[in-house]
């Protein structure tokens, strides 16, 4: 274990693109959406008011497939002014069954590492999202085994990670993030005294999308690069 680690005890991941495939079927439903509406507006206008509408929408339906479903029902009922086919609804919610049904694509070497992993260290997952939905994907996803507790937080502020350390009764010096939103994974750990690293994505959900200078943690290619320091 190297140095600067040498204090965790506990080990957080991100379960959406951190251990499994998420966001790109959200950009996939995105485009289907927008072709199902092409006759209202481009793709591109389509897809700003569908965006504004989540964030609008985010206080009451919180994050998910679920809340993105009513919020593309609404979008398109106010694209179309409200002239909408009634099976054009049929279609946008079977886009949002459709993403609930996926099969769970795990990332390479999640198993490999969790298995090394717990060895060692107490390991959890603070995922946000709908609950059920998220508990579903652990269930199917193989892995529910290697963690010590599962927490799906409403979100991922400062003030959601300190109720998560008072329920694990640890320190923040005890406690590694690993994820691959900077906003929800990376950043608040840090603001409150914790340790993280970044496992970039190849889609990340504009909603997510910061700057930063990258300094108070270590960013990887890949999740078996973090058994480097660990």
């Amino acid at each position: 274990m190297k140095k600067e680690y040498q204090h965790i005890k506990v080990i957080a991941f991100d379960a959406d693109d951190t251990l499994w495939v998420n966001e790109t079927y959200f950009r996939d439903a995105e485009l289907k959406f927008a072709k199902l509406l092409s006759g209202y507006e481009t793709a591109n206008k389509i897809d700003q008011e569908l965006f504004k509408k989540e964030m609008n929408n985010l206080y009451i339906y919180g994050y998910g497939v679920k809340g993105f479903m009513l919020s593309m029902v609404e979008s398109a009922l106010e694209l179309s002014n409200y002239k909408l086919n009634p099976k054009i609804i049929q279609e946008i919610l079977a886009i949002g069954k459709e993403m609930l049904e996926k099969p769970i694509e795990l990332l390479d070497g999640v198993e490999l590492t969790l298995k090394k992993l717990k060895k060692n260290y107490k390991l959890v997952v603070a995922t946000k999202g709908d609950l059920l939905d998220q508990e579903r994907k652990l269930e199917k996803s193989g892995l529910l085994n290697y963690f010590h507790h599962i927490e799906v937080l409403s979100d991922k502020k400062p003030e959601n990670y300190l109720k998560l350390l008072a329920h694990l009764d640890i320190e923040p010096s005890a406690l590694l993030m690993i994820g691959n939103s900077l906003k929800s994974d990376i950043l608040p750990l840090i603001e409150i005294g914790a340790s993280a690293i970044h496992i970039p994505f190849h889609t990340t959900w504009i909603h997510e999308i910061v700057e930063h200078n990258g300094e108070g943690y270590k960013t990887v290619r890949a999740l078996t690069d973090i058994l480097k320091f660990l």
